[in-house]
């Protein structure tokens, strides 16, 4: 397609991240990756990566461009694989492709890779920037990163709540805490996460589906800890039980990029108090439950002191519905 934008490394880079969004939650364990090529006579071919089994991010705007990619200038959010996985290497579709330029976000932590790919297409005698948009394609493939450098997931808590801090009643209810629109913002977060985690006690107690009805995009894969019993609406899902750090490594090593964890309060507990969270997206409800026999957030202890509470760093509030979305980090260093 052609644009009368300006033609800039950075905004076409630019280009290359909004493509990238719209595919994030469902391309893992691949990253969500967005390519655009700008063909010698001014026409843009936009790609994002496919579904597991599917093009990469690159070769979807190849195929595009066809001809038109010979002497094109190729953006892309991460370095260009240059291994055998399901689909082949995309620095040989590069080469083959005749694009002479490629500008690159950044560097692909993933052993296979780190590189590797740029090295090949330097080789082959193209010219290759680094770095554009180093930053903000850095945010937007963290839990990739993440996953890559650690082999666990990136750890998303959600949690709903009153304002005084209950997520359900003394009877076990929790439907419905919050509005109809903060439900469907977490089922957005679902779209955007590839896994969702529960306890098997929430799966007894409210038998969620664990969908994204409510938004467009494709369904997590649903994981209990614990035993789902027969018939639960979280079904078909995988069972995982033990020691966290070994579930997540179990998690991360079939392809769990991106994993939100949805509770309760023992499960929620368990994740916060080992320091796996890397992510905290909490909801309050201008309502209050009341006394001290509601649910709280985390079971068990806190801490015995003022000067022993965790802190964190706020990342985003925003009103959504009657309800606030409050997101925040572990510390730096944390």
């Amino acid at each position: 397609m052609n644009t009368s934008d300006p033609l800039t490394d950075a905004s076409l880079m630019e280009r290359a991240i909004t493509n990238a969004e719209q595919v994030r939650g469902s391309t893992a364990p691949n990253p969500w990756v967005g390519a655009v090529i700008l063909s010698s006579e001014g026409e843009l071919f936009d790609g994002a990566t496919e579904p597991p089994g599917g093009a990469h991010a690159e070769r979807v705007a190849i195929d595009l461009a066809g001809t038109k990619a010979r002497g094109a200038t190729l953006f892309t959010t991460l370095e260009p694989c240059s291994h055998q996985g399901r689909t082949p290497p995309c620095v040989s579709g590069i080469v083959e492709s005749g694009v002479k330029r490629v500008v690159i976000g950044i560097t692909d932590p993933d052993p296979q890779v780190s590189g590797a790919g740029i090295e090949a297409l330097r080789t082959a005698g193209i010219e290759v920037v680094e770095g554009v948009e180093e930053r903000q394609i850095t945010k937007q493939l963290e839990a990739y990163i993440h996953h890559r450098v650690t082999g666990k997931p990136w750890v998303v808590l959600k949690m709903a709540m009153t304002m005084d801090g209950r997520t359900a009643a003394p009877d076990g209810s929790s439907e419905w805490i919050t509005s109809q629109e903060a439900r469907s913002d977490v089922h957005a977060l679902r779209a955007r996460c590839d896994s969702v985690m529960v306890g098997a006690g929430t799966v007894r107690s409210d038998d969620p589906s664990l969908t994204t009805r409510f938004v467009s995009g494709s369904d997590p894969q649903r994981i209990v800890l614990g035993k789902a019993p027969a018939g639960a609406r979280a079904h078909p899902c995988w069972e995982v039980e033990g020691d966290l750090v070994d579930v997540l490594l179990e998690l991360g090593g079939r392809g769990v990029v991106d994993l939100l964890v949805e509770g309760g309060a023992t499960v929620a507990a368990a994740f916060h108090e080992q320091g796996l969270v890397n992510e905290y997206v909490f909801y309050l409800a201008p309502a209050l439950m009341g006394g001290e026999d509601g649910h709280p957030v985390f079971v068990g202890p806190g801490s015995a002191t003022m000067a022993d509470l965790w802190r964190g760093g706020l990342r985003d509030v925003r009103k959504i519905g009657s309800d606030l979305r409050v997101e925040f980090r572990p510390l730096e260093g944390d």
